[in-house]
Formats: C-alpha cells, structure tokens, sequence
C-alpha cells in the first residue's frame, strides 16, 4: 500500500542529479544547467548554469556558471527532453538585441506589482512586502 503514496519530499529529486533541469523562479527568471545537489529543504546547486531570457519567438542566455538557489525562491523544476530541446520553435538571437525589450518587460513588471501591493497595504490593510517580520 506504501508504494501507491507518491513521494513528494525532496528526496523525490534523487533521480533528478546529474540530469539538465529548467528551474523558474518567484522573480521569475529562468535558469537552466545540470543538478548536482539539493538538501532536505530543496535548495538546489546547479553547474553550467545559463538563465535564459525570453522576448518572442527569439532567446538569449547569460551564461551563470554555478548556481545556488534556496529552496523557498523555486516555483517550479523540470527536467530538461535532450531529444526534444532541438525543436522548440525558439531562435537565439544575441543578448543586445533583446535586452532592452527584457528590462522594458522587468521594469513594467514592476510597476504593476507595486501598484497591487498599494492597493492591498491602503484598501485592505495588508502590509507591504519587504517590511516587518519579513526579514530573514
């Protein structure tokens, strides 16, 4: 009956290790490279990383080298197809071409969720991210 019960703890990943991983993040960045190592809360080190930034159908990576992302910051982790990679419908396109549409996107991005965290601190008495007891 124990078989049935899906594992969902972290130890799950140990067939993850030494596969290439696309992880998300909360900020929403997105990091590719190879899983080395990950503890009992899902933090995770990650060699060859590269984070890929998304305009379009066009692409670019800014090369990372070794990652370390805490647990808490992973939104979601998936394997990587090798077989598969090669007909996504993306194209890379050098970094300069798409960076400033990116940081347009960022800086837009931005905007938006300090204008919701205004609304929610002034009409419903949330408090602002980023301030007391948020600190680690």
């Amino acid at each position: 009956m124990d078989a049935l019960i899906p594992f969902t703890t972290s130890g799950s990943l140990v067939d993850c290790v030494d596969k290439k991983m696309l992880v998300v993040l909360r900020d929403g960045r997105k990091l590719l490279g190879v899983l080395r190592s990950y503890d009992q809360f899902a933090n995770l080190v990650l060699e060859d990383t590269v984070e890929r930034v998304h305009q379009g159908d066009a692409f670019s990576d800014i090369r990372k080298g070794v990652f370390l992302i805490r647990g808490e910051n992973v939104v979601l982790l998936g394997e990587i197809d090798l077989d598969a990679e090669d007909e996504v419908p993306l194209h890379p396109v050098p970094l300069q071409q798409i960076a400033v549409l990116h940081d347009a996107e960022i800086a837009a991005r931005k905007r938006r969720e300090n204008a919701k965290a205004t609304i929610l601190y002034e009409q419903h008495g949330f408090c602002r991210e980023g301030g007391e007891g948020d600190g680690y």
